[in-house]
Parts: structure tokens; C-alpha cells; sequence
């Protein structure tokens, strides 16, 4: 796999990112059913309306914090800091959004959009659950009717946000098809809105797919890194030196990203799913071991074989078990902007039970992976160095997969 690096760094946090079809760079772009490409074309046109439209703003601002609980702390790990030895660690508490996640930024901003569109029903795909969560609240809020489509195995791994779901009234369509995963969620939710594209809007869950969603989400999701740039200028007067996050489709990376591409001195690991370790069909790390292509919309890094096609992928982490990865994501990388690593199953679950025991803070197996990096990254760094990790969401969901697999008894 090569990569290319511009000669002269572009402008990073730019509205002229993506272009005009879409595109970051060769990545990106619109490849999807000629039925879609209309009401995708109209999606853009109303997302811009409504970005202009101060009482879409007002509304859009008041929910986020009246309901969604905006802003979230930046909070400094004083235990975790000096266990490390190293740089100062801050975590950006997306974990404690109403449905335990960041993606509720998203599905709010897509629900109001739906609802100036004049659409009756909502769809969405989802791999750990927390999306579907969210776009299940933001249905009952909202008064839409609302599927939600999950992969079998991650219904199984998952069954507590399966009951939230449906008890938030959310009809939950497990796919049996293919690795029952969130690839195949996200195909199924595709057939889905192209045979109801007249009466429904389809809330994509990260920033992937066909343009505008990639755009979309970005912005949706960037309050993340406005909030955090505002709060740790506050508390330590100087912007952080690094910034860590997982990803997945890496619409929370994106989120916290996006503010920070044009300060050179801070710099961005995005952490991917190592699984078992980079062998084929072992892991989710499109970055070590992937390939340009097409896959759901969109071209980007995927892991395929030399034939092209998709392969299995294993995460211990439902919501970074996919085969691509975001498109901006993947201009990023080429241009060598942010760095991309990953973190093994193993380190993620020790990630994850090792903040718990100091920090008092269960994270979501997704953002363990994160932590696992910061856990490598801050005794390298000087005390005088500042660290930022996106907690992206908490761990309730995952307590009882983590306590099977490190051989905790749970409690009858």
C-alpha cells in the first residue's frame, strides 16, 4: 500500500473539503443506485438550507443542550496521569451524552433535518448498538416511525441496546446475511431506503457513505472539538499536543479532529481495531493491511482481497468490526496529517478495565481503544504535555462481553 503526500500541506479545515461532488482529495465521492441519486442530491441542498437557517440553529442548539446535555466535561485523569508517569491526560466525556455515546450529536442534527423535510420515517444501520440508540430516542422525540437494522452476532453481543431500542418504540431488524455484522446492516438499511425513499430519511451512523453524509456528519459530530478547544485553552491556557481517538467509520476521530487540522503543533492518532493481530480476516484496520476501493457509497481504504472482494473483519468492539473506513479519514492519512495506529483486542479490554480500576470511568470497548493508546503514548511525552482522549461512550453495553472474556463472574 502506498501513500502520497502533497508537496505543500494543504489547508486541512476548509469549506472547500470536500468539493463539490464530494470528494477529499480521490477519496469519497457519490457511487450509489440511480433511485438515490436525487434524494441525495436533494439531502445536500437542504443540509446547506438548513446550516444558514438560524431558526434550524436555535432549535438544533437548544436540544443539544436541553436534551443531548452539551456541553460534556473535559475532565483531567489525575490517577491515570500520574500512573503513567508521563503527560497530562484530559478525556472529553462524550460518555455522558443522554444514550452514552457522541452519536446522538448526529442523530439529532439528521432527525431535524428530516423533520424540515417532511419525512414520516427514520432507518438506521448499527454495529455496537449505540446509534440505533440514538436514532431510536430521536424518533420517540420526534414522533417517526423507526427501523433500526443490526447484524445478528451484534444483536447477540449487543442485547442490551437491542431492548432500548425496542423499548424506545424502534422496530429492530436483525440481518442474518454475510459475517451478521455492521456491513450488513449498513446493506440492508440501503435496500431499505431505496424502496422508501419518498417517506424516509436514512440516518447514516458515521461519517462514510455517499456525499453529502460524510460532510454532514463531520459537521454534526465537530462540536466535539470546539468544545474541547474552548475548554482546554480555559483550563491550561494552550492548546493540547495531542489529540487520541478510535475509529471506526470515525465519525467521533472526525468530530474532535476537525477544530485542530490547521494547528500544526497538535498532533492526531486515530486508533483502528487490531483484533487478533494484522492478519488477514483477523482484524478491522483498514489502514494496515487495506486497499482503495468502492464499498456502500463511497471510495475509501477497505479491506479486500486481490480479486476485490470484502473480507471478514473481527473486532471485539461491535462498533469498529467494518471493512472501510471514512473517506476523509483516508485523505487525512495520505496526507499525512493524522497518524493512524491500532490497538489489539487484548489491549483494549486491558484499556478498558484498567480505567475503570483508576479512573472510575467503565468506557465503551470502542473508545478502550483509544485509552489503550494513550497508555503508550503519554510516558513518552514530557509532564509538561497535554493529552486529549475522546471518550467517545461508556461501557454498560459491553460490562457483561468484557466480564465473559476476562472470566469475571457476573452477579445472578
Amino acid at each position: 500500500m502506498t501513500s502520497t503526500v502533497p508537496s505543500s500541506p494543504p489547508s486541512f479545515a476548509s469549506s472547500s473539503r470536500p468539493d463539490a461532488e464530494g470528494h477529499f482529495g480521490p477519496f469519497g465521492g457519490r457511487y450509489v443506485p440511480e433511485t438515490l441519486v436525487y434524494p441525495l442530491q436533494q439531502l445536500e441542498a437542504e443540509y446547506w438550507r438548513a446550516q444558514q437557517d438560524p431558526a434550524f440553529q436555535q432549535r438544533l442548539s437548544q436540544l443539544l443542550r436541553e436534551f443531548v446535555g452539551r456541553p460534556t466535561p473535559l475532565y483531567f485523569a489525575e490517577r491515570l496521569t500520574r500512573e503513567l508517569g508521563g503527560a497530562k491526560v484530559y478525556l472529553k466525556r462524550e460518555d455522558l451524552l443522554h444514550t452514552g455515546a457522541h452519536k446522538i450529536n448526529n442523530a439529532l442534527g439528521q432527525g431535524l433535518l428530516a423533520q424540515r423535510m417532511g419525512k414520516q420515517r427514520v432507518i438506521a444501520e448499527t454495529g455496537a448498538g449505540q446509534h440505533g440508540v440514538a436514532t431510536a430516542t430521536v424518533a420517540a422525540l420526534l414522533g417517526f416511525r423507526c427501523t433500526i437494522y443490526m447484524g445478528a452476532v451484534d444483536c447477540e453481543r449487543q442485547a442490551l441496546n437491542v431492548y432500548r431500542m425496542k423499548m424506545l418504540g424502534a422496530e429492530v431488524v436483525p440481518v442474518h446475511a454475510g459475517q451478521k455484522t455492521l456491513k450488513e446492516a449498513v446493506n440492508e438499511a440501503m435496500r431499505d431506503w431505496v424502496t422508501h425513499v419518498r417517506d424516509t430519511h436514512y440516518i447514516l451512523g458515521t461519517a462514510y457513505g455517499a456525499h453529502p453524509y460524510p460532510v454532514m456528519v463531520r459537521n454534526f459530530h465537530r462540536i466535539i472539538g470546539d468544545e474541547a478547544r474552548r475548554q482546554i485553552l480555559e483550563r491550561e491556557n494552550r492548546l493540547p499536543d495531542l489529540l487520541i481517538a478510535c475509529v471506526g467509520g470515525g465519525s467521533n476521530a472526525i468530530g474532535l479532529f476537525y477544530p485542530f487540522l490547521n494547528d500544526a503543533g497538535v498532533r492526531m492518532i486515530g486508533v483502528e481495531a487490531g483484533g487478533h493481530g494484522i492478519l488477514p480476516e483477523q482484524h478491522a484496520a483498514r489502514f494496515h493491511g487495506g486497499s482503495l476501493g468502492v464499498l456502500q457509497g463511497t471510495r475509501s481504504y477497505i479491506l479486500q482481497d486481490e480479486h476485490g472482494q470484502i473480507q471478514l473483519t473481527h473486532s471485539v468492539s461491535a462498533g469498529l468490526d467494518y471493512a472501510a473506513v471514512g473517506p476523509e479519514h483516508a485523505w487525512l492519512h495520505d496526507a499525512g496529517r493524522v497518524d493512524y495506529t491500532y490497538a489489539t483486542d487484548i489491549e483494549a479490554l486491558n484499556a478498558f478495565t484498567r480505567l475503570a480500576r483508576t479512573e472510575g470511568i467503565i468506557p465503551a470497548l470502542e473508545s478502550a481503544h483509544a485509552v489503550a493508546e494513550c497508555f503508550k503514548q503519554a510516558p513518552k511525552l514530557g509532564a509538561d504535555k497535554l493529552i486529549i482522549v475522546n471518550l467517545s461512550g461508556r461501557g454498560d453495553k459491553d460490562v457483561a462481553q468484557v466480564a465473559t472474556k476476562i472470566g469475571l463472574q457476573m452477579p445472578m
